[in-house]
């Protein structure tokens, strides 16, 4: 297959460029000038490809200022416009088109499948929403389109997981708050794979939440983390504190949401690493 990736340059986008051409397939690289071209240009430059991956989008665990908050917003939501336009405007547009969203449109309540309408109504919720209501707006009786809802993506290059590693090695880690929250996860292995599958496969539409099976709590993370690591675990971040370091983007640790990944195992996904203990213990193996 030909595949334009958009976001090429981040921790996901950059790993699927190099597994789809290791997978034997074209990769066509659609940069930020691209996006911020001429509508024109981009359609052009997306003649012939098979499918479309759109991961861009600005950090969000960077502070949330006023202006940082914009970037984020308008990364995701006006980048994912005019991908759309750019490709409702082909003659002919390519089969799939494939568009990040996030977990974090789910309230910190419920049990969420695929097909959850129990959604947040914070910052982050409102950015998935309108991202995913632009991805929407592509023409699906020409493009299957499908709408994968992230969650925590662990690398060992980079995202989440890195950071935590110094502190948990010198006996530092801790639980963030009373440590309940869940923290739905997936291996970067194992979200590159299910993102060729989706490419691949012609029923595939649709929202599709990209966590591994296994549910767990800020707590039972932070205690998995450390033992395979061979490190103790005993100190509390306390919520007033993070939020007064963080600000608003606390929530990001704080809060999270119950999520299943109900369509890939009934579509006959397989995980490689359907738990937390695997997937670090694979990550982690040189630590």
């Amino acid at each position: 297959m030909k595949i334009a990736i958009c976001g090429a340059t981040g921790l996901i986008g950059s790993a699927l460029l190099s597994y789809l051409e290791k997978g034997g397939h074209l990769v066509v690289v659609v940069s930020r000038e691209d996006l911020s071209g001429e509508l024109a240009q981009l359609s052009e430059k997306l003649e012939g490809v098979d499918g479309v991956v759109n991961l861009a989008g600005a950090p969000v665990a960077k502070k949330w200022t006023p202006r940082w908050k914009k970037i984020i917003y308008n990364s995701r939501v006006e980048t994912t416009r005019f991908l759309t336009a750019a490709i409702n405007n082909m003659k002919a547009p390519p089969a799939v088109f494939i568009s990040a969203s996030a977990v974090g449109i789910y309230d910190p309540f419920e049990m969420h499948d695929d097909y959850s309408t129990g959604y947040a109504h914070d910052f982050l919720a409102g950015v998935c929403a309108d991202w995913e209501k632009e991805a929407l707006e592509v023409d699906q009786g020409r493009v299957r389109l499908a709408i994968l809802r992230l969650g925590l993506v662990l690398a060992k290059s980079g995202g989440a997981l890195k950071p935590m590693l110094l502190p948990f090695k010198m006996g530092l880690g801790a639980q963030v708050g009373d440590g309940f929250q869940n923290m739905p996860f997936i291996h970067l292995d194992d979200l590159l794979r299910a993102m060729e599958w989706i490419l691949k496969t012609p029923t595939l539409q649709g929202i599709f939440n990209l966590v591994a099976p296994q549910l767990i709590s800020n707590r039972e993370f932070t205690q998995t983390l450390a033992q395979v690591l061979h490190r103790p675990v005993f100190l509390k971040a306390p919520v007033w504190a993070l939020k007064t370091l963080m600000g608003e983007n606390a929530v990001l640790l704080t809060s999270g949401q119950k999520v299943i990944p109900g369509r890939l195992l009934k579509e006959g996904f397989t995980f490689k690493y359907p738990d937390l203990e695997s997937a670090l213990i694979h990550l982690l193996k040189q630590e």
